[in-house]
């Protein structure tokens, strides 16, 4: 497969051993490899959800304004989308191996600008470094974990795919948030910790077998390949809606919870912002691993249902500065977010031919992480004219009107049409 995300596969379905190059004791075993590739893939997006807590602590720090931290996000999920749609179908014709060490070698780079950076202007090329390194990292690590997985458990490579990035980034953030609590200086005791991470990441990819066979056309796979076949366009313009609510919300609890926790809720814990993000995506990591049998149209009408409460009630919690109702909101948001996604997912990808796919990748991921820089940055150009709480309630519920949207459009009768059996479901996560 030629896929944008090739390695995020069929849960459901066995994925064959790929050709296997190694020398005489030169790599690891398969099963060692296996482990060690889910640990970096899982690293990764940790190191992605670290800023979360952190960015506020920057902001009382050096006194930039509030529009600078949201871009800080905002370009992070812009650089994620190029490096996806340039680089996604790479490994497929130089082997997982190459762009697996490159793409940890990058997030490194991207880990010591953030260790040594001394302006919110170091910190946006630090996420623009790490946007770039985990686009190139999501296709081939989620292609290795599920080649390298045991040929008797080939489910659990793909599981292991779809549960990663949302866990990733939850886990992330509750590190950074907690290590923020009890640390003298926490920022650079955050991302000295990962530069050892990337560092050990990097050498341990070195020795992994490869599991794909190289093949001609590596610079026409750089070209992106942007298309959404006839026979799922219906089901496509009618899955966008919660795409987007989905990336919106993830925008939400990575980037604009914390600044309001701070503006509305008058709380400075770093602690409580890494949380919420952890709440949020711990529920929608247990989501898509719950939800393997249950059909692609229903997820989507339960994803966009629960994104819309949970809009509501975070709107509920701002207006009330009411805490608990944050959680609450957290909980069914982090719902909605595995549901909508991995329902609308699995209903368009196994109703394409295998050459056909990475164009729909390409226009999947295109809408979703638009949707999710756009809003960041857009959030952070009104904040500082209308206020942190008049923001984010109109953002929340833009949010609840688009997830509401999402509800209306998936009961409609292109999505039954279109919605794809429990097995042949696909499990796919954002990063």
């Amino acid at each position: 497969m030629t896929e944008v995300s090739k390695g995020l596969a069929d849960a459901n379905t066995a994925v064959p051993a790929a050709h296997e190059r190694r020398g005489p004791g030169r790599y690891l075993p398969r099963s060692v490899g296996f482990v060690g590739i889910t640990a970096a893939m899982v690293m990764i997006l940790v190191a992605a959800g670290a800023p979360t807590p952190l960015f506020p602590m920057y902001e009382r720090e050096w006194g930039f304004p509030s529009w600078m931290l949201t871009l800080a996000f905002g370009v992070y999920a812009i650089a994620l989308l190029v490096a996806i749609l340039v680089i996604g179908s790479l490994s497929d014709h130089i082997g997982r191996r190459p762009l697996v060490i490159g793409a940890l070698a990058i997030d490194l780079v991207a880990m010591v600008v953030f260790l040594n950076a001394s302006s919110i202007g170091w910190l946006i090329v630090a996420r623009i470094i790490q946007g770039i390194a985990t686009g190139a990292a999501s296709s081939a690590m989620s292609a290795a974990v599920v080649e390298l997985a045991p040929d008797r458990h080939k489910k659990l490579g793909a599981l292991m795919t779809s549960m990663a990035p949302l866990a990733g980034l939850g886990i992330g953030a509750l590190f950074a948030g907690i290590l923020a609590q009890f640390v003298s200086d926490p920022a650079s005791a955050v991302w000295l910790v990962l530069v050892v991470v990337m560092v050990l990441g990097t050498l341990f990819a070195v020795f992994i077998p490869e599991t794909s066979t190289r093949k001609p056309g590596a610079l026409a796979s750089l070209t992106p390949r942007i298309s959404v076949p006839s026979q799922v366009r219906a089901l496509y313009f009618t899955s966008i809606p919660g795409v987007v609510g989905a990336f919106m919300t993830m925008t939400l609890f990575l980037g604009l919870v914390p600044v309001v926790l701070g503006a509305v809720f008058a709380t400075a814990s770093p602690a409580l912002g890494g949380l919420a993000a952890f709440v949020a995506f711990g529920a929608g990591t247990v989501l898509t691993a719950a939800t393997g049998r249950v059909r692609p149209h229903l997820l989507r009408i339960i994803g966009n249902s629960t994104m819309t409460i949970g809009a509501v009630i975070f709107v509920g919690s701002v207006a009330a500065e009411w805490l608990p109702l944050l959680w609450a909101a957290a909980v069914l948001s982090g719902i909605g977010i595995g549901a909508t996604f991995a329902g609308s997912v699995r209903g368009l990808v196994p109703e394409v031919e295998a050459h056909e796919r990475a164009g729909l990748f390409a226009a999947i991921y295109l809408t979703a992480y638009l949707a999710m820089g756009l809003s960041a940055i857009v959030a952070g150009l009104v904040v500082d004219s209308v206020g942190v709480t008049s923001m984010i309630v109109t953002f929340g519920i833009v949010l609840a009107v688009i997830s509401l949207t999402g509800v209306v459009v998936s009961t409609g009768l292109p999505g039954r049409r279109k919605a794809a059996p429990a097995h042949r479901a696909t499990h796919i996560t954002p990063s």
